[in-house]
C-alpha cells in the first residue's frame, strides 16, 4: 500500500480491467470485420465489444482518478504519466505521416501513378474553396488552442472560474468545428471512391475530425471534472493531457489546411 511502502513509484493493485478491455476490443475488431463480410453477427458483435470497450474506459480511469486522489500519485509517477502521454502523442504523429505520406505521394508525383493520370489535382475535379469554411475553421481550431491554454493558466493560479469557462468555449469551439465540416462533406463536389483525390482527402481530415471528436469528449471530462473539484493547482494531470492533445489536433490542422485545402488544391477549379 501507498502508506508503507519505501520509494516513488506506484506499483498497481490486481485489476480485472486490462484483460476485460482487451477481450472486448477483440470482440469490437471481430464484430467489425464479421459485419464488412455481411454476417449477420456482426452487428451485434460489433455493438457488445463497443459497450465493453466504453465500460473498461469509464471503471479503468475511474480507478485511475481515485488513485490520484489516494496519494499514488507522486511527482515521479506524474513524470512517467506525462512521458506516456508524450510517447501516444508521438504514436498519433505517425499514424497522420501515413496519411500525409499517401496524399504527397500522389500529389508530388502524379506521373509515376496511373490513377492520377499525370496531373494534380486529377482532371475533373473540383475542390473546395480553402478560403471559405476551412479557413473559418482554421480560426476556430486555433482560438481554441488560446481558450485551452486560458483554462490552463486559469487552473495553475487557482482560478477555477477560470477554467470553467475555458473549458466550456473549448468544448463549444470544438463542436462548432465538427458542424462545419460535416456541411463541407455533406456539399463536397468529389467522393470518397473513384478517384485518389477524395480518397486522400477523406482520409486525412476525415481522421484528424475523429480526433478532434475524441479530444471534444476528453476536454467535456475535464469540464465535468472541475465542477467536481478534482483538479488543483499542483495535481492536474488530466487536463494537462488534455490540453496537450488538443494542441497536438490544432498543429494536424495546420499541415492539412495548407498542404491538402491550399497547396494540394493550387490551379484545378473552385466548387461553388
Amino acid at each position: 500500500m501507498a502508506a508503507t511502502k519505501n520509494h516513488d513509484y506506484h506499483l498497481v493493485d490486481p485489476d480485472p480491467w486490462p484483460i476485460i478491455g482487451a477481450v472486448c476490443g477483440g470482440l469490437l475488431f471481430s464484430g467489425a470485420v464479421l459485419w464488412f463480410h455481411a454476417n449477420p453477427y456482426g452487428v451485434p458483435v460489433m455493438v457488445l465489444g463497443f459497450a465493453g470497450v466504453i465500460i473498461t474506459m469509464i471503471s479503468w480511469w475511474k480507478n485511475t482518478i481515485h488513485e490520484a486522489h489516494t496519494g499514488y500519485h507522486t511527482p515521479v509517477v506524474q513524470l512517467h504519466l506525462r512521458y506516456g502521454m508524450i510517447l501516444f502523442i508521438a504514436s498519433e504523429v505517425m499514424f497522420f505521416l501515413a496519411w500525409f505520406w499517401a496524399f504527397f505521394d500522389s500529389s508530388l508525383f502524379p506521373s509515376a501513378v496511373e490513377a492520377v493520370g499525370g496531373h494534380w489535382p486529377p482532371k475533373g475535379i473540383e475542390v473546395l474553396n480553402p478560403w471559405g469554411f476551412p479557413l473559418l475553421n482554421t480560426m476556430i481550431l486555433l482560438c481554441s488552442g488560446t481558450t485551452v491554454t486560458f483554462a490552463h493558466h486559469s487552473l495553475i493560479h487557482g482560478d477555477r472560474r477560470g477554467l470553467k469557462l475555458g473549458l466550456w468555449m473549448t468544448i463549444l469551439l470544438g463542436l462548432l468545428f465538427t458542424n462545419i465540416q460535416a456541411w463541407e462533406y455533406a456539399h463536397a463536389p468529389f467522393a470518397f471512391k473513384g478517384n485518389i483525390y477524395g480518397a486522400t482527402f477523406f482520409m486525412a481530415t476525415g481522421f484528424h475530425g475523429f480526433h478532434v471528436i475524441v479530444g471534444t469528449i476528453f476536454l467535456t471530462v475535464c469540464l465535468i471534472r472541475s465542477y467536481k473539484g478534482d483538479f488543483t493547482p499542483r495535481q492536474h494531470f488530466g487536463f494537462e493531457a488534455a490540453a496537450w492533445y488538443w494542441h497536438f489536433v490544432d498543429v494536424v490542422w495546420l499541415f492539412l489546411f495548407t498542404s491538402i485545402y491550399v497547396w494540394g488544391g493550387w490551379g484545378a477549379p473552385v466548387h461553388g
